[in-house]
């Protein structure tokens, strides 16, 4: 008789990655670009080199925060989710603590290489985030503080590729699609909130409607643009992201088990992609807003995998 096979230095190299994935939420990282090509968008400007400093420090801060984000929940995790790589210990708790430092740093250097503007942006999105993780997660003011995180993304993509426009309307170009952003946000954090228990009926049904009267904006915004048949490409996102958010908020409000709630978070997140491919294209940006939109089918690949919630 022989006692069970110990995995070898591969299969414990590919369970190594296969945490930090989990740990990184790796799936949800496709739901980032898009803001900060939907901030050129906003300021009128094709993507350029500041907006690619600016997509690598929205990547390292958004990872910062889901590192930091089981390291101050892991007691919690522990009870509730002891699969996760913290409390089953696949990865320890400093290693997630440093890791959250570290990518702090790189984004905020990054976001230097921009300019000043740029790096004023990450900092307050930084702080955002770790206040978020650290103070304000289990409060009142956890889904106003996620919405302005990503309102804060979109301004960095906007600041590092151009000057942001301070006079009104110029600046609305610039607010409206932050607003949109943080609407959804604030939304799909108000149901997060309940996805480890569930037992929530009416902030699902809320967070519908927020984002049902969202799509029906965003359409109705690109259909007053007189530029022809162009006019219609927003339409296509607009048309996905309510498709992709809908049912499982309408499920999670019919039947609120955790499951099923957590189904619907996952959905926000990657709804989040047609979202930002609306707003780029209603700025004008047809080929920014299709590039973006291709980052979609790419997320729910990996979803099927790694759990973006």
């Amino acid at each position: 008789m022989t006692g069970p096979r110990r995995p070898g230095p591969t299969g414990r190299k590919a369970g190594r990655i296969r945490a930090w994935a989990e740990l990184l939420r790796v799936s949800a990282l496709f739901s980032v670009p898009g803001d900060a090509l939907a901030g050129a968008a906003a300021v009128g400007l094709r993507p350029g080199r500041g907006t690619a400093y600016a997509v690598g420090a929205s990547l390292c801060l958004y990872e910062a925060g889901m590192a930091l984000n089981d390291w101050a929940d892991r007691e919690e995790d522990a009870v509730d989710r002891p699969h996760r790589p913290l409390p089953s210990g696949r990865i320890a708790p400093a290693a997630a603590l440093g890791a959250a430092c570290s990518l702090t740093a790189a984004g905020l250097a990054l976001a230097s290489r921009a300019g000043r503007p740029a790096l004023t942006a990450a900092a307050a999105l930084a702080g955002t985030v770790w206040a978020y993780d650290l103070r304000l997660k289990h409060t009142p003011a956890a889904p106003a503080a996620m919405a302005v995180a990503r309102a804060l993304d979109l301004v960095l993509g906007a600041a590092a590729t151009g000057p942001v426009p301070r006079r009104a309307p110029a600046v609305l170009r610039v607010a409206a699609p932050a607003g949109a952003l943080a609407v959804h946000t604030y939304a799909v954090t108000a149901v997060s909130r309940h996805e480890a228990q569930g037992g929530s009926t009416l902030v699902p049904l809320g967070a519908l409607a927020a984002t049902s009267a969202l799509g029906a904006v965003t359409a109705h915004r690109a259909l007053r643009k007189p530029r022809g048949a162009s006019a219609l490409v927003p339409l296509l996102p607009t048309a996905l992201y309510a498709g992709t958010a809908a049912a499982p908020l309408l499920h999670a409000a019919l039947n609120p088990s955790p499951p099923l709630t957590q189904r619907a978070v996952g959905a926000g997140i990657r709804a989040m992609i047609p979202l930002q491919a609306a707003l780029a294209a209603r700025a004008g940006a047809v080929g920014t807003g299709i590039g973006v939109l291709g980052l979609a089918p790419l997320a729910r690949t990996l979803a099927r995998k790694v759990s973006a919630t």
